[in-house]
């Protein structure tokens, strides 16, 4: 019989105290739950007067707005005379009398209905069940009539006097009064048809099939002309999917589509066309043909004689106002701008009533307003000036000759993607800041210009809701703040704004962590990058409900501190800071790598040995490209719908910013090219039916790392399109969080666990 050996009691207590921090940092239901909670379709209904969004009534005199509170949904009428907020209705007699009227229970606390209109304080329109209906609250009447949203096969002329329509792929227009009809065009047939139009998402049943039907005619003010379009799908190429979603069939459907890529030449084509209803004369414009994905979309003026519009040739390098005379068919450029990159196709156009027009451009190096003359082309001046960025013109005062427009940058020392509001005169004189708080603000001018509600907010700044009187320039009324008690009671922590150095090593980028509500910093954390670069956006929360709203604190809650940067090459800065990514979008993570490590330096919490990333459709791409390019920082990544080879993307956004024609840096920046360098772990996803990133990047991408021998995995989601995994969650993002929390965090995930959405 062997003898028992002797344990110290000192020795008992190793495993006692390893076993306890084991336990501390598994994950468990509870972790789910905390995490789940910051989905925006379960955090919605928990922050309260999160913001206002007028409806304006009568041009300024009142405006409409819903939002939750503690007693659940609400709506309310302001009035600017008296400058009060009160409830426009009770919401629980609405909901009895609507189920009187339908037998249909409402919950009054979250009431599904479109708030329209208050008339005379006690009649109450509201839109339901594509029906608009009148609640009378005085005799508690209500009564409805169906909503008849607009024929979208048919087009009536301003005089009422035409109506026009097309058949076996012509145009056609009837007299309204006699009945009779006209056939306006001749060489309709199918392939090439006039009056129509490419919806991005047309779907073919089959390699034959039927596409979903289009119909765009724009009538000239006068009744006599219809400026339209012919599309010309003959030499196009399609895209295919297989959907095997449908529970009743055993094999996939197939579906097709029309779908450019970069440097394709086999597209949709539009070509216009302008038609002479009195004379029945047609005339082609093939000189303005463009592809779909570019187009071109002309206005009318008043007194019907030209029409007015861009054109922008292929490859997004220059653009030309232009002026078509409707009488002969002359066409004009009345102004051109060109650039090595790309212009800025997001036009501020204003005409003038004196022959002048304000347009925007990036030619000073900065996005800024400038007054041209509409007959000569040339500048007058530039109406704003310096190194900010113009937004949008916000309105235009013909009378006062002023101008409102909204601009970020221009305030020292304030974070430059805060945009704000400002009043300029035509001449350039007296500018003025008319949103001073420091703050990113969100206008809502009233079709009179005569006031304002602005959301002002930050990350780490709950909204405040005001009225702004704008003749006066003057904040006059604060309508609502957003309450956070429910966070705050959850323990809910602002995310920390930050910034870095770029790859430049003298450009301050920004960016933003977030961290969980668990937070303990004597302790350190995995790091995760969201990402989504590129010249047309940027990534960075910059508002309150956008920071709370997004990915990150959800995916932070489970024990990561989630950090998003926006980079060189990015949205929102000068002109130089965008055209660092032009033709070379397969960069914008280095910026992150840099910024992180140098967050790392001065937060002793982060562990910068454990980065992980995550992204979808571009962001996609950016992560598998960051784990390819930087295989030694990003030990795990995530990368949903993304378009790993831009040469099989559609055609307008890497044509603009990866270039055009197609170069070999398509093919130096390519995932798929890349394959071989993968070190970490690397999860793909794709929906089955996506038309809008077709899964072929994906499978191809997958293919060269089976080829390579690389260890990866893949996940399709059969049934879905673009859309998944997104801020609301659904399946994908516990998948996604379950990625992270096994191969970053290097902790078991809980198989099988329901996520609660929406409760």
């Amino acid at each position: 019989m062997k003898s028992k050996r002797f344990i110290p009691p000192v020795a008992l207590l190793i495993p006692v105290v390893f076993l306890s921090n084991l336990v501390y940092a598994q994950i468990s239901e509870d972790t789910y739950r905390r995490a789940e909670y910051f989905l925006s379709s379960n955090l919605e209904k928990e922050i309260y007067h999160l913001e206002v969004i007028p409806n304006w009534q009568s041009g300024s005199e009142s405006f409409l707005h819903s939002t939750f509170t503690r007693e659940g949904r609400k709506f309310y009428l302001t009035k600017i005379r008296t400058l009060k907020t009160e409830e426009a209705f009770d919401p629980d007699r609405l909901s009895e009398l609507i189920f009187e009227k339908t037998g249909e229970k409402l919950d009054p606390k979250n009431l599904p209905i479109q708030f329209t209109s208050t008339r005379n304080s006690h009649i109450i329109g509201f839109r339901w069940r594509n029906q608009d209906w009148t609640w009378n609250t005085k005799d508690n009447s209500l009564s409805s009539i169906p909503f008849s949203p607009r024929n979208e096969m048919e087009s009536f002329s301003p005089d009422r006097k035409w109506k026009a329509f097309t058949r076996n792929y012509n145009l056609f227009v009837q007299n309204l009064q006699t009945g009779e009809e006209i056939q306006l065009s001749k060489l309709g047939t199918k392939d090439f048809e006039y009056a129509s139009s490419y919806g991005w998402s047309d779907l073919i049943e089959g390699e034959n099939g039927v596409r979903p039907f289009r119909f765009t005619v724009n009538w000239s003010p006068d009744s006599k002309k219809i400026f339209t379009q012919i599309v010309d799908f003959r030499l196009a190429e399609k895209m295919y999917l297989l959907d095997f979603s449908k529970e009743e069939k055993f094999r996939p459907d197939l579906l097709s589509y029309y779908r450019g890529s970069p440097g394709d030449s086999t597209v949709v084509q539009y070509i216009p066309v302008l038609f002479d209803v009195e004379s029945q004369t047609e005339r082609l414009f093939p000189q303005l043909t463009s592809p779909h994905f570019i187009g071109i979309n002309l206005r009318w003026s008043p007194d019907s004689q030209s029409l007015t519009g861009f054109f922008l040739p292929r490859g997004f390098k220059s653009y030309h106002l232009i002026e078509l005379n409707s009488q002969t068919g002359d066409i004009r450029k009345v102004y051109s701008e060109s650039s090595p990159t790309h212009v800025n196709r997001d036009f501020e156009f204003q005409r003038l009533e004196n022959g002048q027009f304000i347009l925007n451009s990036e030619k000073s190096g900065w996005n800024q307003l400038h007054l041209f003359d509409w007959n000569t082309g040339k500048e007058i001046h530039p109406i704003t000036l310096g190194e900010f960025v113009v937004h949008k013109i916000t309105y235009w005062d013909e009378e006062k000759k002023q101008l409102y427009f909204e601009a970020s940058g221009r305030e020292a020392g304030r974070n430059p993607y805060f945009n704000h509001l400002y009043r300029i005169n035509l001449d350039g004189s007296e500018l003025q800041l008319l949103t001073p708080e420091n703050a990113h603000h969100e206008i809502y001018i009233s079709p009179d210009g005569k006031y304002a509600v602005d959301n002002f907010s930050s990350p780490n700044l709950p909204t405040q809701s005001v009225l702004i009187d704008l003749t006066e320039g003057e904040q006059v009324y604060k309508i609502s703040e957003a309450d956070l008690t429910n966070l705050k009671n959850r323990g809910y922590k602002f995310p920390v704004s930050f910034t870095a150095k770029a790859k430049d090593q003298k450009t301050e980028i920004h960016g933003i962590y977030f961290l969980p509500t668990s937070f303990d910093p004597k302790k350190k954390y995995p790091v995760i990058d969201y990402t989504y670069t590129g010249p047309h956006t940027s990534t960075v929360p910059k508002s309150f409900k956008s920071a709370l709203f997004g990915h990150q604190q959800a995916t932070s809650e489970l024990g990561f501190v989630v950090v998003t940067v926006d980079g060189l090459g990015g949205f929102g800065r000068s002109k130089a800071f965008a055209d660092v990514s032009y033709t070379n979008l397969g960069d914008g993570t280095t910026d992150h790598v840099l910024a992180i490590t140098q967050l790392a330096e001065k937060e002793k919490f982060l562990d910068i040995n454990r980065v992980g990333i995550f992204g979808h459709s571009a962001g996609g791409y950016d992560a598998g490209r960051a784990m390819l390019l930087h295989p030694d920082f990003y030990k795990v990544g995530v990368a949903s719908a993304g378009d790993h080879d831009f040469r099989m993307e559609k055609a307008w956004w890497p044509e603009m910013y990866m270039g055009y024609p197609v170069g070999d840096y398509y093919h130096e920046q390519s995932n798929i090219t890349n394959a071989k360098n993968l070190k970490g772990h690397l999860l793909l996803a794709h929906g089955g039916i996506d038309e809008n990133v077709n899964p072929s990047a994906t499978f191809k991408f997958a293919e060269e790392l089976i080829k390579a021998g690389k260890d990866f995995d893949l996940f399709i989601w059969p049934s879905r399109n673009h859309s998944f995994g997104r801020p609301p969650g659904d399946y994908f993002t516990k998948k996604r969080w379950d990625y992270f929390i096994e191969h970053l965090m290097e902790e078991k995930p809980i198989r099988h666990y329901q996520l609660q959405l929406g409760k």
